[in-house]
């Protein structure tokens, strides 16, 4: 059996963000529709599409860095705080962000020699590049169901008209 290449985990993480994936479903097409005032209302006390896109997109900046030979600064209680949008503007400037930060990561992983995958990833108990680089796009589909099912909700009660 071949071992997985860096090219192939790029193309499942590009995917999970832009299309092709598996699941069928993937971020910008999700977030598509979903304007700064759906953003950032909160639905049966769960977490705001925001703030789970800030979320996702606090792990892909956390890999980008270490992949571009920064230290590792990210501490889990920071990923959901995600500071607040107040116009549509502020949404789109952060999409735009989150999906350039995507991309570029991608690039980052294309360009990852195959054995830096079974290397240590920063620390020990964090395991290998291999088991971060799929933890993050497994991490990252997980919160995109939640996102997809808020979206879901939000655009029930404005047809519902409540």
């Amino acid at each position: 059996m071949k071992s997985p290449t860096p090219k192939q985990i790029a193309k499942h993480f590009r995917a999970m963000v832009f299309g092709g994936n598996a699941t069928g479903v993937c971020m910008k097409e999700v977030l598509e529709d979903v304007n700064w005032l759906q953003a950032t209302t909160s639905v049966h006390k769960l977490n705001t599409i925001h703030i789970l896109v800030f979320h996702i997109h606090y792990y892909i900046a956390v890999i980008k860095d270490v992949l571009q030979g920064k230290p590792l600064s990210a501490h889990d209680k920071q990923s959901f705080d995600a500071p607040p949008i107040n116009s549509e503007e502020a949404w789109q400037q952060f999409l735009t962000r989150v999906y350039a930060d995507v991309e570029a990561t991608t690039l980052l992983i294309e360009t990852l020699p195959e054995e830096k995958l079974w290397d240590v990833f920063v620390k020990e108990n964090y395991g290998n590049y291999y088991r971060n680089l799929h933890g993050v796009i497994e991490h990252s589909h997980y919160h995109l169901g939640q996102i997809s099912l808020i979206s879901k909700i939000l655009t029930r009660k404005a047809q519902d008209g409540k």
